[in-house]
This record gives structure tokens, C-alpha cells and sequence, in this order.
């Protein structure tokens, strides 16, 4: 069996659920999973995530794809189709810190990352022992604030890869290398989302006094720790947590929220809508 996954959204309607249905059935497809969510069935915004398989070789998902292209038309929807065969290729930019690092090649040599890991590049050396033990290629990149070799990054990155994981990499992408690189790029920012932007989250917390700490994995656009929240986690802390406290703390919660994010996304389970998202 061949499996397929439907991402779809549009203005809500009548009618949209069983457009989709009966074209599956039409092309000889069984639904396996379908979620969905409207933001108001009066006038608000449809939402639906469709898993269904195929005969091996009936159809392939370009063709699926221009077949379905009227459906999605008549809907005037934005939608995207995925066939589970194909493995994504995730790069990783990782500076000084390798809590993320660590956790995501554990994740991967596990099996409960599926997918290809075609390099590490970081402004770090020590990383390279830790890439070559995962057979891993490694690029050092000695960038900094002052000169960030995004051409360099670019290089590498454009065509090897199908979306980007920034594991704690420390500088900021410009918009020109957003723009050029034109994928998703998922970024763990070890803050709690919309509060602590920016550097050293962790003491910001501290001078508010909070009680909860956490970490938020979200995409990345052109403003600084303001791209679509996908997944965050927390942690308690007291009045006895010093700084160095909260930043041992605040490193699992940086790990897990990265980690959810991934998999949600290598599942095909987000739908990016008005810098929000809907994680099924």
C-alpha cells in the first residue's frame, strides 16, 4: 500500500469534507485518519488533514496532485500533498550549546526521526567528534555577529535540504538568506514565546520574578522570535532558582518542544494560517 497525506485549508463551507471524500473513493483510495478544525462554521476558516493509502503504484503524487487540482480550486483553497515514501532531508545549524544536538541524533539513530540528516554545520568545532561518531558529515562555518557567511550557509544548504532545524544556533538569519533559501526553517528559542524574546531569556525571567519557565519551537521569518508558534514546553521554578538554575531547567524544556515540533512537522501535521498554527 501507498500512503498519502492531504494538507487543506480554505473558507469554511458545506460540502468540503465530502468533495474530498469522494475523490479519494473515486481514485480507489481508503481514508486511514482525517482530522479537522473551523475556526467558525459561519463564515470562519476550514482546516483538514486526510491520511489514506493506495495500491502500490496507482497513481504517483504528482499525478494525484493535478487530478485533485479542480477540488481544490472550486474551494479556492491553499493545500499541499505528501507521499509518506518520500524521506525529508533536515539540515542542522547548531552553535556552542549541543543539549538540542545531542537529543535530535539520539532521536534519529533511534528510528523516531525519520528522516535524512545530510550534514551538521556549525560556528563550532568541538561538534565535528559528535557528527563523525553518527557518520554524519560536518561543516565548520567560523561565523559570528560581525560576519555571518550566509552565502557560505547558503551553499551548503539550498539544495541538500528540504527544511532547516536551528538546534540553539545562536545568530540570526537576514531576511536576503530567508528569502534565497526560500523553505521552512524551525528554530527552538529557549524562551517562552511571545515573552523573553531576543538574548538571554533566562534572565530576563529571573528580574520578572515568573514561577514557569519555558522553551517555544516555532518557524522562523523575518522578525526576530516572531514566526508561527508550533510547540512549547515548561517548567516550574521558585523564588530559590538562581540563573544558572534556570537555564539547567530550561534545557529540557528546550528539548522536548523541539523534538514535538519535528515530529509534528516530519507527520505533516501543521497548516500555517495568519502566523498561527494548527498542529493535528
Amino acid at each position: 500500500m501507498h500512503k498519502f497525506i492531504l494538507l487543506f485549508q480554505c473558507q469554511d463551507r458545506k460540502g468540503i469534507v465530502a468533495k474530498i471524500s469522494d475523490f479519494i473513493l473515486k481514485i480507489g483510495g481508503n481514508i486511514i485518519t482525517a482530522d479537522q478544525h473551523s475556526t467558525d462554521p459561519e463564515g470562519g476558516y476550514f482546516f483538514i488533514r486526510v491520511e489514506f493509502i493506495l495500491d502500490n503504484g496507482q497513481y504517483s503524487r504528482q499525478q494525484l496532485a493535478l487530478a485533485f487540482k479542480p477540488v481544490a480550486e472550486e474551494f479556492g483553497a491553499s493545500w499541499n500533498l505528501y507521499d509518506r515514501a518520500e524521506i525529508l532531508r533536515m539540515g542542522i545549524f547548531v552553535s556552542e550549546p549541543d543539549h538540542c544536538l545531542v537529543d535530535l541524533l539520539y532521536l534519529w539513530n533511534a528510528g523516531e526521526l525519520k528522516v535524512k540528516i545530510p550534514f551538521i554545520l556549525s560556528n563550532c568545532e568541538k561538534h565535528r567528534k559528535l557528527a563523525a561518531g553518527y557518520n554524519l558529515p560536518f561543516y565548520y562555518v567560523p561565523a559570528d555577529k560581525d560576519n555571518r557567511r550566509e552565502a557560505e550557509l547558503l551553499s551548503i544548504a539550498l539544495g541538500a535540504t528540504d527544511f532547516l532545524v536551528l538546534a540553539r544556533y545562536m545568530l540570526v538569519l537576514s531576511a536576503d538568506f530567508l528569502q534565497k533559501y526560500n523553505k521552512d526553517i524551525i528554530n527552538i528559542h529557549h524562551g517562552f514565546l511571545p515573552s523573553f524574546k531576543g538574548v538571554d531569556p533566562y534572565g530576563q525571567a529571573l528580574k520578572k520574578g515568573v514561577k514557569v519557565i519555558g522553551s517555544t519551537a516555532h518557524f522562523v521569518n523575518n522578525q526576530l522570535d516572531e514566526g508561527a508558534i508550533i510547540a512549547q514546553e515548561v517548567e516550574y521554578i521558585s523564588h530559590k532558582d538562581n540563573r544558572q538554575d534556570l537555564i539547567r531547567k530550561g534545557k529540557h524544556a528546550e528539548k522536548e518542544a523541539l523534538a514535538h515540533a519535528l515530529t509534528s512537522y516530519i507527520d505533516y501535521r501543521i497548516i500555517q494560517h495568519e502566523n498561527k498554527t494548527i498542529v493535528f
